[in-house]
C-alpha cells in the first residue's frame, strides 16, 4: 500500500513539475518578447523563475529515484561480485535516504517560519510567497527518503528472485 501510494505521488508530482515547467516556458517567452518588442518585460519573471526552478527540481526527485534515474557509477557496480554489488547498492540507497531525510529535517523550521512570517521573494510590483517552495522541499524530501528506503529493501527482492535463474538484473 505504501509503495503504491508513493508511486502514485511520484508520478503526480512529476506531472505537476512538467506542467509548471511548461507554464514557465510561456512566461519566459512573454518576458523576452516584452523586452524586445514593447521594451517592457513581465514584472516578477526573475522571482517566479527562481522559486519555480526549486519547486520543479524537488517535485521530480522522487520519480528520479523511483525510475532509477539518479546519478550513479554503473561501471564500478559491473566490476563487483554480486554480494558486493548488493551491499554497495543498499549502502548508496541508505546514504540517499539519509541525505534527503536531513534535507527534510533541516527545512521544516524554514518552511514554518516562511508561513508564519509571510516571507516573500522580490520587491516592488510583484512579491512571491516563499512558503510553497519551502513546503515542497520538505514534502518532496520525505517522499524521496521513502523511495530510497523502498529501493534499498527491493535490492534483496530483485536479486533474490533473478539470482536463482542465473540472471543479474540491471537495477
Amino acid at each position: 500500500m505504501l509503495i503504491r501510494l508513493n508511486d502514485f505521488l511520484a508520478r503526480a508530482m512529476l506531472v505537476l513539475a512538467a506542467l509548471l515547467a511548461f507554464a514557465l516556458s510561456f512566461l519566459v517567452v512573454a518576458d523576452v518578447l516584452g523586452r524586445d518588442i514593447w521594451l517592457s518585460p513581465v514584472k516578477g519573471t526573475k522571482e517566479i523563475v527562481e522559486i519555480s526552478i526549486v519547486i520543479i527540481c524537488f517535485l521530480q526527485a522522487s520519480h528520479a529515484v523511483r525510475s532509477g534515474s539518479m546519478i550513479r557509477v554503473d561501471v564500478v557496480l559491473e566490476l563487483c561480485p554480486l554480494w558486493l554489488r548488493r551491499a554497495l547498492m543498499v549502502l548508496g540507497y541508505l546514504a540517499g535516504a539519509a541525505f534527503f531525510a536531513l534535507i527534510a529535517w533541516g527545512s521544516v523550521d524554514g518552511a514554518i517560519h516562511a508561513w508564519v512570517s509571510n516571507e516573500f521573494e522580490g520587491e516592488g510590483a510583484l512579491r512571491i510567497p516563499v512558503w510553497p517552495a519551502r513546503f515542497v522541499i520538505v514534502a518532496s524530501s520525505i517522499l524521496v527518503t521513502i523511495q530510497y528506503l523502498i529501493a534499498a529493501l527491493s535490492v534483496f527482492e530483485i536479486f533474490g528472485l533473478r539470482e536463482e535463474a542465473g540472471e543479474v538484473p540491471h537495477v
